[in-house]
């Protein structure tokens, strides 16, 4: 087994965060096993994907190119990285837990005769693999075992992306073996999700507000602060499901999962189901009257006092220092 593999999903743009993610988990996965880290990606030599990395570099870049993959389809990419995979024997192979790679990777491992450890959130030494079960309130242990390759998938907002290093890679071009008569399926309109007018997974500043708020009527507190910050307005599930902000502000296990640089908590307890959707962040600050709050189990500065005294004070201070 030669390298750690971490491969692109086909997007329209070529781009993708996910990517850079999944390979600052590839970049800790080949420190703890001492083998060298790779990429691919279905695209020409001259995409870009293969030219931008987050971090140092990878050793090496393959461009899989076949006009039989101009179009996502799971028999195509399953007989392509098939091929890649048995040419270049890595260990592991790893991808972002998007929903491309739920389609596709499952049958992809199955050829190998193995399964796919799905949505990582942490890999440590052995290596290990941990998964988050029953909504975080479980972390399970997975080890690989027997012959062949590792499968992974890299939850989103797990593995913040290293900061850009200067440095180029070498890139090979892969022209698999494949006729049209192999691909069984006809693709449509690519999946997406229900339409939002923001990401906050791409916000670099997010405020986030809680029950602590009280009140509708005390929402431009919040607001205020996030203007000032130049942050997106976020929110735990109770402000959502009461209207004051819509759902697709909600961060959480069934919101959405963020990793900005900087993550303010106001009023925000910190229940498991809403630390899932933002322990990826960078720099976590917490404001909350409750000392033992369990969100400044996970907060790297805390405020423990009354919000309704902290963020006036904290709006007028930001602002004053712009």
């Amino acid at each position: 087994m030669s390298s750690v593999l971490v491969v692109q999903e086909a997007r329209a743009d070529g781009k993708s965060r996910f990517f850079q993610e999944s390979l600052a988990a590839g970049r800790i996965l080949a420190g703890l096993t001492g083998l060298p880290l790779e990429a691919a990606a279905i695209g020409n030599p001259n995409s870009s994907v293969l030219a931008e990395f987050s971090g140092p570099p990878p050793a090496a870049a393959h461009a899989v190119q076949h006009p039989l993959l101009e179009t996502y389809t799971s028999d195509g990419y399953v007989l392509a990285f098939e091929q890649l995979i048995r040419k270049l024997q890595p260990a592991f192979v790893v991808f972002p837990h998007s929903y491309q790679v739920r389609d596709f990777v499952p049958r992809l491992a199955a050829r190998f005769g193995k399964g796919l450890i799905g949505d990582v959130t942490a890999i440590e030494a052995g290596p290990t693999f941990v998964r988050q079960l029953f909504q975080g309130r479980v972390n399970g242990m997975y080890r690989d075992a027997g012959d062949g390759p590792c499968f992974i998938s890299i939850q989103s907002g797990a593995f913040p992306p290293d900061s850009a290093t200067a440095g180029a890679t070498t890139i090979h071009p892969f022209v698999p073996e494949m006729i049209a008569a192999q691909i069984r399926t006809h693709p449509g309109e690519p999946f997406r999700a229900s339409a939002r007018t923001v990401d906050l997974g791409s916000a670099q500043a997010i405020v986030a507000v809680g029950r602590g708020i009280k009140e509708e009527a005390n929402m431009p507190l919040v607001r205020d602060l996030a203007a000032a910050l130049g942050a997106e307005l976020a929110a735990s599930r109770p402000i959502c499901d009461n209207g004051w902000l819509p759902m697709e502000r909600q961060v959480g296990s069934s919101g959405q999962t963020v990793a900005p640089k900087l993550y303010l908590a106001a009023g925000i307890s910190g229940a498991i189901q809403h630390l899932v959707g933002m322990k990826g962040s960078q720099c976590i600050v917490a404001i909350n009257k409750d000392p033992d709050a369990p969100i400044f189990e996970v907060a790297d500065y805390g405020i423990a006092a009354d919000l309704f005294e902290v963020i006036p004070a904290l709006t007028e201070a930001i602002k004053a220092a712009r």
